[in-house]
């Protein structure tokens, strides 16, 4: 590729892209280069650049693409923003594929201030520092506040992605409002276990796969 296009590709890639991120570059009607990152869907060199790809797309329409693409593609589905490489005068010379995982747009989104509780038929905004703990039981999401409970339509893995720094996913079915933490202990069991505030007796069991990450939020 010439020097302009190589000098635009390292420019791009000093400024934004995340370690996670595999980057793509097409040229023609093949892909030129591949750098694979932690979201590696295994594009080879020389390989040509299927339908339905950002890479396509870039260059049909000559300008940025940005989209999430299905498994039926690469066999790995992927959230892909496409750059033309070129310039107007020399024309489109090729097109630069940032990919990510699917869930990067969620992930990317400002943090939530309020979640819709559900009772019945009747959704009611629930501000999220009134929030105590939000729990995954028997396929439903429910919120526990001060003033109930209410079920909520996103799973934790969504709500964990929108969630702000205040609240800490403790176990596979909790993610907890730290402000609501009295204080953590050990059951019998040896067992790391949260006690809330506001709730008499309630005590929440931190798993081993999240201890660490508890460990490290909070500095113990």
């Amino acid at each position: 590729m010439e020097e302009q296009i190589v000098r635009q590709i390292s420019k791009f890639i000093e400024d934004w892209v995340p370690k996670e991120a595999s980057i793509a570059v097409a040229g023609g009607d093949r892909y030129i280069s591949y750098i694979p990152g932690n979201h590696d869907i295994q594009i080879k060199q020389g390989q040509p650049i299927p339908s339905g790809s950002i890479s396509e797309r870039v260059f049909l329409h000559q300008e940025k693409v940005e989209s999430l693409v299905d498994k039926s593609v690469f066999g790995k589905s992927y959230y892909g923003i496409g750059y033309p490489l070129g310039d107007r005068k020399t024309g489109l010379k090729g097109a630069l594929t940032v990919i990510l995982p699917p869930d990067f747009l969620i992930r990317r989104a400002k943090p939530i201030s309020y979640l819709a509780g559900r009772r019945g038929e009747i959704w009611t905004p629930i501000a999220i520092e009134q929030i105590i703990y939000i729990e995954s039981f028997q396929k439903k999401t429910i919120i526990c506040t001060e003033n109930g409970l209410y079920s909520a339509k996103h799973p934790l893995k969504v709500l964990e992605q929108r969630l702000p720094g205040t609240f800490m996913r403790i176990h596979r079915s909790f993610i907890v409002n730290i402000a609501y933490i009295e204080h953590i202990s050990r059951d019998v069991s040896s067992n790391f276990q949260v006690k809330l505030k506001a709730l008499e007796d309630k005590h929440l069991v931190i798993s081993q796969t999240y201890i660490q990450q508890v460990r490290e939020v909070l500095g113990f």
